[in-house]
């Protein structure tokens, strides 16, 4: 994998990049939709290619664990040739579902034991066992195991699970040099950085990172329950210490603000399900603003969802059919809801990218941000 920097905004740390894997190149800052048993919910390939122009999808290493399991994705070839996606993916490496299964897991220095979700059979992930499913999955970019810190861990915890996470960082390391992806292109391994909301922590794990040369770095455990304010200030601090030469992921977020914020403060690559889980829920996400499609106002209004949208639904349909698919429960709402959402996401990082060659970033921003968050 290769990193190049295009441009960076001179008001900011925001920054245009590209990202050179064996299945394509992508343009940064960048939006990922998340598909998270190898398809993005609701939405078909070619729809992802064409229409919502995605360059990178994520998949989840839990999940296809799971199912539909290690054989059958060997079996194909690679999530890409069982999914039929022929760009760039990245998979997470299962630390965030361990997270959100605290309930029904136990951690330990050897790894996390956890209960399936879907019949509550025991498994267990080591850090070796992470970057193995990793490898059989086939993703261009795969992360290192850790442990996701609650928003509100106090600091005791949160230093006990740094230290586990750097523990198994450098067995993810030691097992991702002994082993090779099994369908002959390559793929990239990102660290971690955690540390909750403790500044000395995450300092530390930036800068224990940043020392490991690793292809890109991700910052994760955050938007997990911290205010906001301390979530920027965090990516504020760990990317004046990661290099500035490596693309940075910050996982699971999120909202249009967060991202354009973290944008500025210097992130890469974004993730999150957003988009189509709140599509689905009727929140409509619109250059003028953020639509609640359930609210009876739109009922009658007979308008595009969009008038200059993202993608091919907007102008297809009205805001009043779509309302009524979704008040129906109807399968084609879900579908449009999730195609004009993530094509709006793609869209806003895009225009994001545009001003920061153009070198005006920072002056476009506050008008835009004052735009997608407005509520309608």
């Amino acid at each position: 994998m290769d990193f190049k920097l295009i441009n960076t905004d001179p008001k900011s740390n925001a920054r245009a990049g590209v990202i050179t894997t064996d299945h394509g190149d992508v343009e940064t800052p960048i939006f990922m939709p998340v598909g998270t048993v190898g398809s993005v919910k609701a939405v078909h390939i070619n729809e992802l290619k064409e229409d919502i122009k995605a360059q990178i999808i994520l998949g989840n290493t839990y999940h296809l664990y799971l199912r539909p399991g290690l054989e059958v994705l060997k079996g194909a070839g690679g999530l890409h040739k069982f999914n039929s996606w022929n760009k760039p993916m990245l998979t997470d490496s299962g630390g965030f579902q361990v997270f959100s299964l605290s309930e029904n897991r136990k951690l330990s220095e050897e790894g996390a034991e956890f209960r399936s979700h879907i019949d509550g059979s025991k498994h267990f992930f080591s850090p070796e066992k992470a970057i193995d499913i990793q490898r059989i999955i086939g993703a261009d970019i795969i992360m290192a195991f850790d442990e996701c810190t609650p928003g509100d861990a106090d600091y005791a915890y949160a230093k006990r699970s740094l230290e586990l996470t750097e523990r198994w960082l450098n067995r993810c390391i030691s097992r991702f040099d002994e082993t090779e992806c099994p369908y002959g292109h390559s793929q990239a391994l990102f660290p971690i950085v955690q540390g909750c909301v403790y500044p000395d922590l995450r300092k530390r794990a930036a800068e224990n990172i940043a020392s490991l040369g690793a292809d890109g770095n991700a910052i994760g455990g955050l938007a997990v329950g911290e205010p906001t304010e301390k979530m920027y200030e965090m990516v504020e601090l760990v990317n004046d210490i990661l290099p500035k030469d490596k693309p940075r992921y910050l996982m699971g977020v999120g909202k249009p603000e967060n991202m354009l914020e973290a944008i500025e403060r210097g992130v890469d690559m974004f993730d999150c399900i957003m988009p189509t889980r709140n599509g689905r829920n009727g929140q409509i996400f619109t250059k003028q603003g953020v639509i609640n499609m359930r609210n009876e106002r739109w009922k009658n209004d007979f308008s595009p969802i969009e008038e200059d949208g993202a993608s091919f639904v907007d102008t297809l349909y009205s805001k009043a059919y779509l309302r009524h698919l979704i008040m129906s429960n109807e399968i084609l709402g879900l579908q449009i809801a999730s195609i004009h959402n993530l094509a709006f996401y793609i869209w806003l990082i895009s225009e994001a990218r545009k001003h920061i060659i153009a070198g005006d970033f920072s002056d476009w921003k506050p008008n835009i941000l004052e735009n997608v968050t407005r509520r309608l």
